[in-house]
This record gives C-alpha cells, sequence and structure tokens, in this order.
C-alpha cells in the first residue's frame, strides 16, 4: 500500500498549532515567533514534509523551481549588492523546498531567448527579474507566456500600468535619512556625488539629498546644482569627483553619496574631518566604519518571494501589486584616517 502523503494540516497537529501558522512559518517566518517557528520545523522534520513536497513535484509535473539571471560579474565595491540577493533568494527558496536555477546570458533579446528555452522545457515555473529600465520587455513577453515573475526593481515610468508585481527600495527615503542624520550633527554645507546622467535610481537617491536640504532652508535650487558632481562607480573616480567639489566649496561639511564605491572614494579625498554617507551598506563600508544607507536585501528577498509563491509554497501569477522596502541608515563613524596619514 502507498503510503499516505503528509499535508500541511498534518505537520499543524503534530506541531499543536494551526495550518496557517505552518504555512506562515514556511513563507513568511518573520510573522511568527522563533519558539513557534521552531515546533513547527521539529514537525517538518519528524513527517519528512519536504520529501513529500518533492514528490507532489513529480505528480503535478510542477518544477517548483524558480529562474534568475546570474548577472555579469559586477565593479565596484557596491557590485557586491546583487551577490547578497542572489544569496539570501537562494537560502530562503531552499527552507521552502524550491530551487532557483541561474541562467547567464545578454540582455534584451539575448535574455528573453534563454528564457523561452527554460520555459519550453519546462524546466522554471517563474522568474524573477533583476535590473529592470524603461522600456524592459521581459515582464510584457513573460505575461503573454502566462509565466509567473517578480521584479527586483520597479518598472520605471510603468508603475502603476506594469503586468507584474515588483519590489523596490526607496532610495529617496534613504539618502534623505543620510542627509537628515548630517543636518543633525551640525552640517550645514552638504555636497551630493552621483552617478553621470542622473537615471532612474541615481534620480532618486539624489532627490532625497535635495529636498532636504531645501526643506531646511540650507540651500538654492541653483545651490543643489553647484553641490552635485557625478562619477563613474569607482572609488578612483569619486576620489577625483570629490576633491574637485571641495575644491569649489571649501566649506563643505558633509557629503551624501549614491553608493559606497563613490563614498569611499569620497572619504579618502575629503579626509576624516567631513562626514560621508553611502548608499548599499557593503562589507568595505563595515569594515572602514563608513556610513551607510542599508537596502536591507534581505527583507527585499523575502518580499520578492512572498508576491511569488502563494500560501502552499505554489509560484504563482499576480498583477500590479508592488512593495516599497524603506531602507535603514547605519551610521558610523570612519576609522580610516585621511590619505596622508594613511600612507605615512
Amino acid at each position: 500500500m502507498t503510503p499516505r502523503t503528509v499535508t500541511i494540516q498534518d505537520v499543524a497537529r503534530r506541531a499543536g498549532v494551526s495550518a496557517q501558522t505552518v504555512s506562515n512559518v514556511l513563507n513568511r517566518p518573520e510573522r511568527v515567533t522563533p519558539a513557534t517557528a521552531r515546533k513547527v520545523r521539529t514537525a517538518v522534520d519528524a513527517l519528512g514534509y519536504r520529501a513529500h513536497a518533492a514528490a507532489r513535484r513529480l505528480r503535478t509535473r510542477r518544477s517548483d523551481t524558480i529562474a534568475l539571471r546570474l548577472d555579469p560579474l559586477p565593479g565596484g565595491i557596491s557590485g557586491t549588492i546583487m551577490d547578497v540577493f542572489l544569496h539570501e533568494v537562494t537560502v530562503r527558496a531552499a527552507a521552502l523546498g524550491l530551487q532557483v536555477l541561474l541562467y547567464a546570458c545578454e540582455g534584451g533579446q539575448a535574455e528573453i531567448d534563454r528564457l523561452r528555452e527554460l520555459i519550453a522545457s519546462g524546466d522554471v515555473d517563474g522568474v524573477i527579474l533583476t535590473g529592470t529600465h524603461v522600456g524592459d520587455p521581459r515582464p510584457a513577453w513573460l505575461a503573454e507566456q502566462d509565466v509567473p515573475c517578480v521584479s527586483f526593481g520597479r518598472p520605471w515610468g510603468e508603475e502603476d500600468t506594469a503586468p507584474h508585481a515588483w519590489v523596490d527600495v526607496d532610495g529617496t527615503a534613504g539618502t534623505r535619512a543620510a542627509t537628515q542624520h548630517l543636518i543633525e550633527g551640525g552640517s550645514r554645507r552638504i555636497g551630493f556625488v552621483g552617478w553621470p546622467g542622473d537615471g532612474n535610481q541615481g534620480a532618486a537617491r539624489r532627490e532625497g539629498w535635495r529636498t532636504t536640504l531645501l526643506d531646511h532652508a540650507l540651500a538654492t535650487s541653483r545651490d543643489v546644482d553647484r553641490l552635485t558632481v557625478t562619477s563613474p562607480d569607482t572609488v578612483e573616480d569619486a576620489l577625483r569627483a570629490a576633491s574637485d567639489l571641495q575644491s569649489r566649496h571649501p566649506d563643505l561639511d558633509g557629503i551624501v553619496c549614491a553608493s559606497d564605491s563613490l563614498a569611499f572614494g569620497a572619504f579618502l579625498a575629503v579626509g576624516s574631518g567631513v562626514p560621508v554617507i553611502g548608499f548599499d551598506n557593503t562589507p568595505v563600508a563595515r569594515a572602514v566604519g563608513l556610513s551607510s544607507v542599508d537596502q536591507r536585501i534581505d527583507l527585499v528577498a523575502r518580499t520578492v518571494l512572498d508576491l511569488l509563491l502563494d500560501d502552499d509554497g505554489h509560484v504563482v501569477s499576480r498583477e500590479r501589486e508592488s512593495r516599497i522596502i524603506t531602507p535603514e541608515l547605519r551610521p558610523r563613524r570612519a576609522v580610516v584616517q585621511d590619505p596622508e596619514r594613511a600612507g605615512a
């Protein structure tokens, strides 16, 4: 006789909780207490619930696999953010009995062609998109194929009409908090180091700094343009840009940056006498003690999966649902001294 499949109700009875609580532990662990989560996981292990979930995949012909593009090796200090996101998604998916299939390809049509192959082979049930941009064709194409997807990154220019769910970090709120922190610390002449072109993400991060200065009457619209410099996302370029900014504004007493790469270069340029705040809270920022805005990538990853899965852990399609994650400032006191002292 074939053994009866273990159900979520079986786990609930063994753990002495409701089926919804079991679902929360498996899909939204932040909603339950650690003690309850331990009871449920003990019951899951004792009953072999995950093993039977794998058997169900064979019967239902679901792969329970999510596709995620492996981006090219990034440059700059802040390039590690996508590595952290990939790690967080993979670990959380594994805990839910899901797999993450990484695929590498060029962008544009090449990526759509690769996704077409994966979908046609039945290897994936859903897709997590990254690197969103204006006019991104991937969400609409996946919607046409009836393939669920969620993007980390908003559909720029189509936030209210995009055919897919998405999660993004509020860059404006992040730099607003950074600028406010400098003001509360006594800074009054605060510059900004951003990226060339002032694209969507860069513009959002600059906006938080700009509006905070204007709200506190610490700058005029003309001043904010003069207090802005741009740089490619490298330490060397940022060092030169921040040096130029300081030479034009000797009274500069604070700098907000669009990334940690830019912040580290700015810090090397101005020394420890001028507080600098970056964005991304990378390992380098933590190591040298640079203040930085934390995107809370662990929460981003959990939220992306929440929007991609139903309460039973199955991949589903949700249209026009979105979540904005508010980042958190991590204030620190930099431990590296100015370049002259560091090289002494």
